[in-house]
């Protein structure tokens, strides 16, 4: 449905005919982390994000999982090598 509240005019998967159904009734404006993503859109009212309604949660145990801004560092695991092994494929 189309939000009365915060976006007016724009869909919204929270609105129902009897108003927000989201937690206070509202959504909440991007936190300080939101800054640079791609998802963070201005309304009238101030800047929100597309994908969540409540930012903030988002960023409590971490990085946002909507987050478009932040590059997640590849974490290399080096396998364990068994020493004995790697001599004798030294020696072929």
């Amino acid at each position: 449905m189309v939000c009365t509240t915060v976006r007016k005019g724009f869909e919204c998967p929270f609105m129902t005919a009897q108003g927000c159904s989201y937690n206070g009734g509202i959504c909440h404006e991007i936190v300080e982390h939101c800054e640079g993503c791609n998802r963070s859109i201005e309304y009238a009212s101030g800047w929100y994000c597309s994908a969540c309604p409540d930012p903030s949660l988002k960023w409590k145990t971490g990085d946002c999982s909507f987050a478009s801004h932040v590059i997640k560092a590849a974490s290399e695991s080096k396998a364990k090598i068994n020493p004995l092994k790697a001599s004798k494929r030294g020696n072929k």
